[in-house]
């Protein structure tokens, strides 16, 4: 094993403000990206209903102008 104990491998052999840093900021980037691209789904599939809604407004409104 690499380190005696959980404390030598919490301090990383005097590297754990660098490293335990580094692994919370890409932590903290993957977890944001995962929340932007679900907000961004979520927002996509919105407005492709709303377009849907439009168009079918728009169609029933040009059947009733038909007739």
């Amino acid at each position: 094993m690499a380190f005696d104990s959980l404390q030598a491998f919490l301090a990383m052999g005097g590297h754990a403000p660098y490293v335990w840093t580094a692994w919370c900021v890409t932590a903290a980037l993957m977890l944001g990206s995962l929340v932007h691209a679900r907000a961004e789904r979520r927002s996509l599939l919105r407005d492709l209903k709303r377009r849907e809604r439009r168009a079918r407004s728009e169609l029933s409104r040009e059947e009733v102008d038909d007739t």
